[in-house]
């Protein structure tokens, strides 16, 4: 039970060691991150309620529909919300990188509980995979979502570009993860091994470009 309980916890650990020991960050800027990692954690209940819904009801046959609808674009589009609420109008987004951070703090929140329910369901056997590719995956949608989230903060000019493209490109990446598990079949793991790898890439990259920025 432990063992699970690590398991399921381990993003979340991953984050709140990495902000930790970067010691920029007040006191206020923590608890607004474990606030939005809580409300990350908070999105499972009624995401997974519309999807199983939704999913009895075969309101969505196709798979495309599915995974871009049902799956990229709920979880992303309500993700987004909360950011833009949370972080953006209300939150302490002293740097254009801060919102990768706070990005990552409502997916990895999201994650975190997924892991937890889907290990109950299927067993610390499922901590591994589940490590490796949907908690990364949710990871990188947290950082290309808070990478433009924090420049439309900065950049006013460009402002409904940023949001918009804020929005767009994890609902795509998410539907896309999504529609390779759902069609793919037996040849699953050759479209999912380079789509991985392409987005711990633009992971890289946008840590990179948000690096760079300062105000």
């Amino acid at each position: 039970m432990v063992s699970l309980v690590l398991a399921a916890l381990a993003p979340a650990m991953a984050l709140f060691s990495y902000v930790y020991l970067r010691d920029v960050y007040s006191k206020a800027k923590m608890f607004l991150v474990l606030r939005i990692f809580i409300i990350g954690a908070l999105l499972v209940v009624p995401i997974l309620v519309i999807q199983f819904a939704f999913t009895e009801e075969n309101v969505f046959p196709h798979p495309a529909a599915k995974a871009f609808l049902l799956y990229g674009f709920l979880e992303e589009g309500l993700k987004w919300l909360m950011l833009f609420v949370f972080a953006y109008q209300h939150g302490q987004l002293q740097r254009p990188g801060d919102g990768i951070l706070f990005g990552v703090s409502v997916s990895l929140g999201f994650a975190t509980v997924e892991n937890g329910l889907y290990m109950i369901a299927y067993g610390l056997e499922a901590a591994i995979p589940r490590t490796v590719l949907p908690t990364t995956a949710h990871a990188v949608y947290g950082i290309v979502m808070g990478y433009y989230i924090g420049q439309a903060k900065y950049k006013e000019d460009h402002k409904k570009v940023f949001l918009l493209l804020g929005a767009i490109l994890p609902i795509l990446l998410h539907g896309g993860y999504d529609f390779i598990l759902s069609s793919f079949g037996h040849y699953v793991l050759y479209a999912m091994i380079p789509f991985m790898v392409i987005l711990w890439l633009l992971a890289i990259w946008k840590l990179k470009k948000a690096s760079r920025f300062t105000v």
